[in-house]
């Protein structure tokens, strides 16, 4: 048996007729850029996620952007956020000239540590950018408390996250600013690179519509200095016909995250395979189906072996990245996050998954652990 990490030919296969459609339509009107699809998908995403606000740019990275610039993040501001993510979030920060400040995650769901937030807070401190990792949101009521307190703003990373829930709040809805990735491999994947910025500020939601388009929106006319950042016409028509499928999508992610903690439990495996925790007030959306183990990388070795895919998600956090070095953190210094890169392991947990492909996973690592 062949278990990849993700398949999304199967995904294709299910939609395959719906999608050329759309894209052919595009085609015959000409329109590539910022058309009616576009549009339509802003105010999809904008309801589906309970904002009053949705605005198409080129990347979940670029939403990041561009949601710093149109809060005037710049040169010497902190922005507090985790080291344990993908390294846009990192980055987005030190393109501005601006500092990111990284604060260690808690243990078991690796979001940022709200604890850790309020003793990194400066004078130059101006947001927070918790992120949504793996598919569960972060505490976002102690967050916000916290925010508010400080005058702070707050931008949700919900790359990995769309349609999950903080006591029934989706991702996105609650700081100032959300921003979302349709990189083919997220829950909601498109045919290339594609991000949106979601806000219930008027105010803000106008100022990032100018700057993805240079930092105009009269032809030739620039009140600020943007950036091209446009969702393409045609990965928004792709998107239009998936997110009819994604609740549908979502719910056998869960039941398959449920089965693989049932087997893991039956097969005794609690010493070596610590299972995702879900926090009972949060609807966690699977992104990844991550794990602590122990013998990581002989695990690995053992699923490719057996033709099973897996992936380090991630394994050196940020703050000990080389291009952060002049950040000046050491290794010690955010232990949880560290301890985390050392021991995570993301399992497939596609919605075309089998019952039976689950089963093969988990037979599989319990062999490697009765046999070591």
């Amino acid at each position: 048996m062949v278990v990849p990490l993700l398949d999304l030919k199967a995904q294709y296969e299910q939609i395959k007729s719906e999608v050329r459609a759309a894209i052919e339509d595009v085609f015959e009107r000409q329109q590539f850029i910022l058309g009616r699809d576009v549009a339509a998908l802003e105010q999809a995403i904008a309801d589906y996620s309970t904002t009053q606000h949705a605005v198409g740019c080129a990347s979940g990275s670029d939403a990041l952007l561009l949601a710093l610039m149109a809060l005037g993040i710049g040169r010497d501001d902190e922005v507090i956020t985790t080291p344990f993510t993908f390294f846009a979030t990192g980055g987005s920060i030190a393109r501005l000239g601006a500092r990111p400040i990284y604060v260690d995650i808690d243990p078991e769901t690796f979001n940022i540590h709200p604890s850790a937030l309020e003793q990194a807070i400066t004078s130059r401190t101006r947001a927070i950018i918790p992120v949504h990792l793996f598919g569960q949101m972060a505490e976002m009521d102690e967050i916000m408390d916290i925010a508010n307190r400080y005058g702070l703003y707050v931008i949700e990373d919900a790359a990995q996250a769309i349609g999950a829930e903080y006591k029934s709040r989706r991702a996105g809805s609650i700081g100032h600013i959300g921003c979302l990735s349709f990189f083919p491999t997220k829950n909601l994947g498109g045919a290339g690179d594609g991000g949106m910025v979601l806000t219930n500020d008027e105010q803000l939601a106008e100022k990032i519509r100018t700057l993805r388009v240079h930092g105009g929106r009269i032809e030739y006319v620039y009140k600020m200095i943007g950036c091209n950042s446009r969702l393409d016409e045609l990965q928004a028509a792709i998107l239009r016909v998936k997110l009819k499928y994604l609740d549908d999508w979502t719910e056998r992610r869960r039941v398959n995250a449920a089965i693989y903690d049932r087997l893991f439990l039956e097969y005794g495996l609690s010493e070596h395979v610590k299972t995702p925790v879900r926090r009972d007030y949060c609807r966690h959306i699977f992104h990844q189906y991550t794990v602590r183990v122990t013998r990581r990388e002989d695990l690995i070795n053992w699923l490719k072996e057996h033709k099973i895919g897996c992936k380090i998600y991630y394994p050196l956090p940020l703050h000990l990245q080389e291009c952060f070095a002049y950040l000046g953190y050491k290794p010690g210094d955010l232990p949880v996050a560290e301890q985390a890169a050392r021991e995570v392991l993301s399992l497939p947990i596609y919605p075309e998954l089998t019952e039976e492909q689950i089963h093969f996973v988990v037979r599989t690592i319990a062999k490697f652990y009765d046999h070591r």
